[in-house]
């Protein structure tokens, strides 16, 4: 038992596990805030287009309800799927975006890094030439 516990330790302190549970984290607390962009201002935006319904209140009724029969509505909801749809685009869309712009300003930060680093060399050079 103590051997299992030594292995877990060691399994748990490697730095792939801590850095994929703080990706986890930071993942889910992103997710909130793209879903909470898109469903709540992108998606009230494209409801003004289709008027105060939305995709979600599309159906396709197979049978209507009836309460005093006891029948409840048997229904295909395919604006839900649509609403889901484009819930997904725009949430990748979003994605995509941030990862283009993060991506420029990391690229951005090497070329200066990379500018340091070659005055710092030429400047060496001079210095040690002299």
């Amino acid at each position: 038992m103590k051997k299992f516990i030594n292995e877990f330790k060691k399994f748990i302190n490697r730095g792939n596990i801590l850095d994929l549970a703080v990706a986890v984290v930071v993942g889910s607390a992103f997710s909130k805030i793209i879903n909470s962009f898109v469903k709540d201002i992108l998606t009230p935006l494209i409801s003004i287009v289709l008027g105060d319904e939305g995709f979600e209140n599309f159906k396709y009724v197979i049978t209507e309800a009836d309460e005093a029969q006891g029948i409840v509505e048997n229904a295909v909801y395919y604006g839900r799927f649509i609403q889901n749809s484009i819930d997904f685009l725009l949430v990748a869309l979003v994605i995509f975006v941030m990862i283009k712009v993060i991506n420029k300003i990391k690229d951005e930060f090497e070329e200066i890094i990379e500018d340091i680093v070659e005055e710092v060399i030429e400047t060496r050079d001079e210095l040690l030439k002299k």
